[in-house]
C-alpha cells in the first residue's frame, strides 16, 4: 500500500520572540526550525522580535538621556532592534540555500494610527509580501512596528510582534500561525514562580484574553482579540522543542480553573484635596490622561479624592503630568499586586472563591479589592508571597 502524500497548506506565519533569537547560535536554531516547517506550506512568512534584551537596553539608554523621552523618538529608536534580527535571519537563510528577504513593517505594508508606543494596525497592503512569496522567498518581517499617515515609524507596544504575526495571518488568509518562544505552550502559572505548573493543550480565546490582560507575559492581548474576531488557528510552541504546544481556539470550556497570574507591575495613584471634587475636575483629569495615551483602570471618586490604577511603566510620565497640571492636589503613589484566577464560567462556582478566601485568610494576605467577571476572579492585594500562589495552584488547578 502506497503512502499518500501530505497536502501542503498554502501559507503559514511563524513568530519568534526575543529569547528565541537572542544570539547567532539561537538564530541557527530558528533557521533549522523554519527549514523543518517549510515542508508544511508553500508560502512562509516569519515575524521576528528584537534579540534578547535589546529593547530593554535601548529604553535604558534613552532614559539616561531623558527621564521621559519623546514617544515619537522612542519609536524611531526601538524599531531598530527588530530590523537587526530580520536582516541577520535572512542572511542566514540565504546562506543555507533558502531564498529569503527581510522587510520592515512599513515595507510589508503595515499602516497604523499615530499613537506612538502603542499604535494599532489599521490596514495591511500585502502586495510586496505576495510579490516576494511568488518568487519563492521566505519573507521575514520585523514585528512590533508599522508606519502612520505622516510616514512616521510607530510601534505596537511591548509584545506587539505577536499582534503583527496574527494581523499578517488575517491579511494573507494564512492557514496557521505559530507563536514560538522559549516555553512549550501556555501554562497554568508562571513556571519561574510555581514548581508544579501544568501545560495546557488547548485554551479558549476568552480565557487567553483574561490571562494576557491580567499581566502574564504570554501573548500580546491585542493578538488574542484579533484571533478571536477572525477565528484564527494559533498555536503557541517552543523554538527549542518539537513536543508540546497549546492551541488557542473558540471552544468554551467548563468552570475548570486554567491559570493563576500574579502581576506586580501596578501602581495606585491617589489625588486628594481639601474641598470636594467637582464633576468637571474628574472629566479634566481623565481626558488629560487619555490625551497623553495613558490608559488607567479602576477609576474611582470619593468626595475629596480621586484614585486610579495603572502600569508602573508609565509612572514617571503620569507623575510629571499630574505635578505640572494639578499642583493643588496631594498626589501619592503606592505599589499593589493583582492576583487573577482564570477559568471560563468561574463566576458561577462559589466554591472556587471560598477556597481562595480561605487560603488568603490563612496567610493573612491584606485584600484591597475584589472583582469578578465571567472568566476571572481579580483580587488586589498589598503584597503576596509566591508560597501562597503555590498553595492556590495546588488547590485549584487539576493535574
Amino acid at each position: 500500500m502506497k503512502n499518500k502524500g501530505v497536502t501542503k497548506m498554502n501559507t503559514i506565519v511563524l513568530k519568534f520572540g526575543g529569547t528565541s533569537v537572542a544570539d547567532n547560535i539561537k538564530l541557527n536554531v530558528v533557521a533549522e526550525k523554519i527549514i523543518s516547517l517549510k515542508k508544511e506550506a508553500e508560502n512562509m512568512v516569519v515575524v521576528v522580535s528584537a534579540q534578547g534584551k535589546t529593547t530593554n537596553q535601548l529604553m535604558k539608554e534613552a532614559q539616561e538621556l531623558s527621564a521621559i523621552p519623546e514617544e515619537r523618538e522612542m519609536d524611531m529608536l526601538l524599531s531598530t532592534g527588530e530590523q537587526i534580527t530580520a536582516s541577520k535571519l535572512s542572511i542566514l537563510l540565504n546562506r543555507r540555500g533558502y531564498p529569503a528577504i527581510s522587510l520592515t513593517g512599513w515595507q510589508a505594508g503595515i499602516t497604523t494610527n499615530s499613537i506612538h508606543t502603542s499604535a494599532k494596525i489599521e490596514q495591511i497592503a500585502t502586495d510586496r509580501i505576495q510579490e516576494e512569496l511568488e518568487k519563492g522567498k521566505i519573507v521575514v518581517v520585523t514585528g512590533f512596528q508599522g508606519i502612520d499617515e505622516k510616514q512616521d515609524i510607530t510601534t505596537l507596544g511591548r509584545g506587539g510582534s505577536d499582534t503583527t504575526a496574527v494581523a499578517l495571518q488575517v491579511a494573507l488568509k494564512a492557514d496557521k500561525c505559530y507563536i514560538f518562544s522559549d516555553v512549550d505552550g501556555i501554562y497554568s502559572a508562571d513556571p519561574n514562580m510555581i514548581t508544579m505548573t501544568k501545560r495546557l493543550d488547548e485554551i479558549s480565546f476568552d480565557e487567553m484574553q483574561e490571562i494576557a490582560d491580567a499581566g502574564a507575559k504570554v501573548l500580546h492581548n491585542r493578538c488574542i482579540q484579533m484571533g478571536k474576531k477572525f477565528n484564527c488557528n494559533i498555536v503557541s510552541k517552543s523554538t527549542f522543542s518539537d513536543t508540546g504546544g497549546t492551541r488557542i481556539s473558540q471552544k468554551i470550556e467548563t468552570s475548570e480553573i486554567k491559570s493563576i497570574v500574579k502581576n506586580e507591575k501596578l501602581v495606585i495613584v491617589e489625588m486628594k484635596k481639601r474641598q470636594p471634587m467637582k464633576q468637571e475636575e474628574i472629566y479634566d483629569v481623565y481626558e488629560n490622561l487619555l490625551q497623553h495615551n495613558i490608559i488607567v483602570e479602576a477609576f474611582q471618586k470619593e468626595e475629596t479624592q480621586l484614585q486610579f490604577r495603572m502600569n508602573k511603566v508609565q509612572q514617571n510620565k503620569v507623575q510629571e503630568l499630574l505635578e505640572k497640571r494639578y499642583s493643588i492636589y496631594d498626589i501619592k503613589q503606592k505599589d499593589v499586586v493583582k492576583l487573577s484566577i482564570i477559568g471560563y464560567g468561574i463566576i458561577q462556582d462559589n466554591q472556587v472563591l471560598n477556597q481562595v478566601m480561605e487560603i488568603l485568610k490563612k496567610y493573612q494576605v491584606e485584600i484591597l479589592d475584589i472583582n469578578l467577571t465571567q472568566a476571572k476572579i481579580e483580587i488586589l492585594v498589598k503584597e503576596i508571597e509566591n508560597e501562597v500562589i503555590e498553595k492556590l495552584h495546588r488547590k485549584l488547578i487539576k493535574n
